[in-house]
């Protein structure tokens, strides 16, 4: 493996506090050196020229689905991780829900195989549940030893008290979060959209926002009991206010909690819905502008743990039909760097570091991501290199995941990704 100097950047590395110009030496794999301009000598490395662009660690997307195995139509992993890297991305967090369910190590072993032709890194996140039918904890020791970081029910929620708090103990014991879809199903049984005034002229079924508040503040309760400081939950794709109130207090209450939340609930409002755009119908669903206020102040305020896209790709055939039978969810890997410097730091004025902490330092820590989300001498060689000025258009049609439903198709963003190196591998360059 070549070694690469990238020379004449502004580094921004939140783990290491560095925020200034920088030349960065990547050597079999991982970072050898950075020092001030013009101080790295190393005969024989690539050179990559960064002058006037931002050169940071690479993203952590700790919430995607590959639809590997099982529904390759969809997704592929290497499709996937094509996608990542186009966005930032060196590492992402696979999702279990998959056909069969990853509630084994022989699944999670599939999705690691070296076959699957993932271009940047993969962690399973495994099952907490046989099937994720919330009936019987799956095999957590064998599941992380086979390479699985987390596990989760995520497109079904743990609902019963016994088996969350039993899944919550038992993760506890092996170093693991327990992430959580945050719905409770009972309330929202035919539902496609974030109830209100807009569902009833809609003459749609709306999800209320006490199915992912109610269900939030009984993990928060069950965790409390588990009395095990090593008891780690974390509450996916978060999207009212009610919910991340309820994060908060458990947090000053000395509860180890986390959250994360997707760009299109601090960007969109469930108006995205008004003309039954199915590109705009995911789970949770888009709220209202209230819910959306709140998850930009919680993020700004730095209550948000970090921002995950929850990428979830589907078939065209499968969202050109009625609303409320067209499946939830929506792509993201590729849009949420543009949209996060666009919206929290253009708009909101956050500092950029802060923008790529959460998108990368932050995730990685979330989950215990050694090495990643960091350009500190040692580390992982997975950098990004962008232009935070560079204005551009983001088209579904060019994406180079297999899936285009997004709702951000022909949005003008800033911040453009220019070179993903995974592991000290050029993975993408744009061209």
């Amino acid at each position: 493996m070549a070694a690469i100097l990238i020379r004449g950047g502004h580094l921004i590395d939140p783990s290491s506090g560095v925020d200034a110009p920088r030349d960065i030496l990547l050597n079999e794999g991982r970072v050898s050196a950075v020092d001030a301009p013009g101080k790295i000598k190393h005969a024989g490395a690539e050179i990559i020229d960064a002058k006037g662009l931002v050169v940071a660690p690479g993203l952590v997307d700790i919430h995607v689905h590959l639809r590997e195995p099982g529904q390759g139509y969809k997704e592929t992993i290497a499709s996937g991780t094509a996608a990542a890297a186009a966005g930032g991305f060196t590492t992402v967090c696979a999702m279990p829900n998959t056909v069969p369910v990853n509630d084994s190590p022989e699944t999670t072993r599939w999705i690691l195989a070296p076959e699957r032709g993932a271009s940047i890194r993969v962690f399973p996140i495994a099952a907490a549940t046989r099937g994720s039918m919330g009936d019987a904890l799956t095999e957590y020791g064998s599941l992380k030893a086979a390479g699985a970081v987390a596990v989760t029910d995520d497109g079904k929620p743990i609902l019963g008290d016994a088996i969350m708090r039993e899944a919550l103990t038992t993760a506890a014991r092996m170093n693991l979060p327990v992430i959580q879809h945050a719905e409770d199903t009972r309330l929202t049984g035919g539902c496609s959209m974030n109830a209100g005034a807009l569902a009833f002229k809609l003459g749609l079924r709306g999800m209320p926002i006490e199915a992912e508040s109610g269900l939030v503040e009984r993990d928060l309760r069950l965790l409390a009991q588990v009395k095990d400081a090593r008891a780690h939950l974390h509450v996916a794709h978060l999207s009212t206010k009610a919910a991340l109130d309820a994060v908060k207090r458990a947090r000053r209450n000395g509860l180890r909690v986390t959250c994360e939340v997707a760009p299109h609930h601090f960007i969109l409002t469930e108006e995205a819905v008004s003309q039954y755009d199915t590109r705009a119908k995911m789970n949770p669903p888009l709220r209202a502008e209230a819910d959306r206020a709140a998850m930009i102040e919680g993020i700004l305020e730095g209550a948000v743990d970090a921002i995950a896209t929850d990428h979830a790709p589907h078939a065209a055939h499968e969202k050109e039909q009625e609303f409320e039978r067209a499946p939830n969810g929506i792509t993201g890997l590729e849009s949420a760097l543009g949209l996060s410097i666009s919206v929290l730091h253009g708009r909101h004025r956050m500092p950029l570091g802060r923008v790529i902490s959460l998108l990368s330092t932050q995730p990685a820590n979330v989950l215990c991501l050694k090495g990643r989300g960091s350009l500190a001498v040692g580390a992982f060689a997975d950098v990004v290199i962008f232009d935070p000025a560079k204005k551009w258009v983001f088209k579904a049609i060019d994406s180079r995941s297999k899936s285009k439903n997004t709702p951000f198709d022909g949005w003008e963003m800033t911040g453009q990704v220019l070179t993903t190196i995974s592991e000290g591998r050029v993975v993408y360059r744009r061209s």
